[in-house]
């Protein structure tokens, strides 16, 4: 079990009623027992289903609908209606309903029994039948779901499972993320910025400022040997690069980095927080050029690489909103092989073969997108209010299909933006010590990119390789926020449609309200 996910459970209930006789409804519940067990040893689907029973009444429906909302372990509900159930049952049970609903229209048996099939099967296996009135009043009630379609034994059902169940822990995450902001949102911008109570309204997540003095007593208590350890780990991890700051630079600014890790590991710990945000020109401490000086050197971006493979979530400059989507996506990331990062759209290649974006920041992209193992370097920083020497990870990222996403505050509503994007080789950059990637939008750079920014994307984002825009839609629906994909099928006049007839639902949909 991944551990991500080990705390986590998402309960399966079968539909059916009494019309058929007491057998009839043993051999659901027998069905359903051998369905759940098999799915669950798939191997396909990261989080445990664990099967409540058939539901044959409306109390049943609303009382285990309403015991999903009071446990903390469920994160989600699938459906399915293996004989008939009259939907009508299911209304205060939906009603109530407050976790993610998966209904999954599929049947215990694969082929129709043609030698022996009787009224008795056809009276037991009404999947066809029940599924489509399930359906039609969750579409009566306007309750959002997400619809698989396919045989309980297909990989390919499976997989959707997975991704729904991926984006359903992500959602429980997010109600209990709580990301600490170290400054302000910087210089006046407006992309990181936002309504930051109706972000939590909507999506869960609850943001903080957080003093940058109060972080620097938990960094003027950090000792030489705690710092001195995690530099031996530092060695054993990454390949060791002193360049032109000198042996005794190097090892002075990156035992100030280990400090800064140290500093802000534990203050995230003791806040309960998950997530949080940097701001260059707010490091806490004096002017460095006293000598009682004890502060940050720069932005701790060696802190923030590190905290990010771990599971935090980070955005630079105060930008929140993606601190909090970077959370999720390392949520729904886990046990996937290439990894997820925090990344930023930094500047164009105008190629005659391949028009290109450099994606990087200052210092912190998260190592686990890495090709190589990452170097260990520390160089000059010329940037916010401490200009100095300061340590970071060096690596360029993966090459493959990738796909970015971002949440934006529109102020009538938060629009859930994704672009899948090719990344690339990129060529040396000798002088360049940050860690990168190259990529190349979908279908084509003008059009990946001009729809980008048309929908208001940010320069700052969640980038996977292994999450899919499936899961991001999945993930948008469960917390009611509009979605919009960019991919291979694009067309720029296509998607200003598209965003012109979001923008007029989105206001009819506030006027009724």
């Amino acid at each position: 079990m991944i551990k991500a996910f080990e705390n986590y459970e998402i309960w399966w209930v079968t539909g059916a009623q009494l019309l058929y006789g007491g057998d009839a409804v043993v051999a659901v519940d027998g069905h359903s027992k051998e369905m759940v067990e098999g799915l669950n040893n798939s191997g396909n689907i990261p989080v445990k289903i664990v099967y409540k029973g058939t539901a044959n009444s409306s109390k049943e429906v609303e009382a285990v609908m309403k015991a999903a909302n009071n446990d903390e372990k469920c994160i989600g509900i699938i459906t399915w209606m293996h004989t008939f159930s009259p939907a009508k049952m299911w209304i205060k049970g939906l009603q109530a309903l407050e976790k993610p609903l998966l209904h999954f229209h599929t049947q215990y048996n694969t082929d129709i029994p043609w030698d022996s099939i009787d009224m008795d099967f056809m009276n037991l296996n009404q999947s066809a039948h029940g599924d489509i009135e399930f359906g039609h009043i969750c579409t009566r009630m306007r309750v959002a779901r997400k619809v698989v379609v396919g045989h309980w034994k297909s990989q390919e059902a499976q997989k959707q499972i997975a991704v729904w169940s991926r984006a359903a822990a992500g959602k429980a995450d997010a109600h209990s993320v709580r990301c600490l902001m170290f400054g302000m949102n910087m210089n006046n911008v407006a992309v990181t910025d936002g309504d930051r109570v109706e972000f939590e309204q909507r999506m869960g997540y609850h943001v903080d400022y957080y003093p940058v003095s109060s972080l620097m007593d938990y960094f003027k208590k950090v000792t030489d040997a705690e710092a001195d350890a995690l530099v031996e780990e530092y060695k054993q991890l990454y390949t060791i690069k002193i360049d032109e700051s000198g042996e005794e630079v190097y090892w002075e600014k990156v035992r100030n980095a280990a400090k800064a890790e140290i500093a802000l590991r534990r203050v995230l710990k003791d806040e309960g927080a998950t997530a949080f945000t940097t701001n260059f020109d707010d490091l806490g401490g004096a002017d460095i050029n006293d000598p009682n000086f004890l502060g940050f050197d720069q932005i701790p971006g060696l802190a923030s690489q590190r905290l990010m493979a771990e599971g935090y979530g980070f955005g630079a400059e105060g930008d929140w909103k993606t601190a909090c989507l970077c959370r999720t996506l390392w949520i729904m990331n886990q046990g996937l092989e290439k990894g997820c990062s925090f990344l930023e759209d930094y500047t164009l290649n105008f190629a005659a073969d391949c028009t290109s974006s450099l994606q990087s920041h200052m210092l912190e992209i998260c190592p686990l997108i890495a090709t190589d193992k990452p170097k260990l370097e520390v160089h000059f920083l010329g940037i916010g209010i401490r200009k100095q020497q300061t340590a970071r990870l060096v690596f360029t990222s993966k090459t493959g299909f990738g796909i970015k996403a971002t949440v934006v505050d529109l102020g009538n509503r938060f629009r859930l933006i994704t672009s899948e994007v090719d990344c690339i080789e990129p060529k040396p950059m000798p002088k360049l010590p940050v860690a990168s990637a190259l990529w190349v939008p979908q279908p084509t750079f003008e059009i990946g990119a001009g729809a980008w920014i048309l929908a208001g994307g940010t320069h700052h984002s969640a980038f996977s390789y292994d999450i899919t825009a499936e899961y991001w839609e999945d993930f948008a629906e469960m917390c009611d926020i509009e979605f919009i994909a960019i991919d291979k099928n694009t067309t720029i006049s296509g998607f200003k449609q598209q965003l012109r007839n979001n923008e007029v639902y989105y206001m009819l949909n506030k006027a009724l309200k």
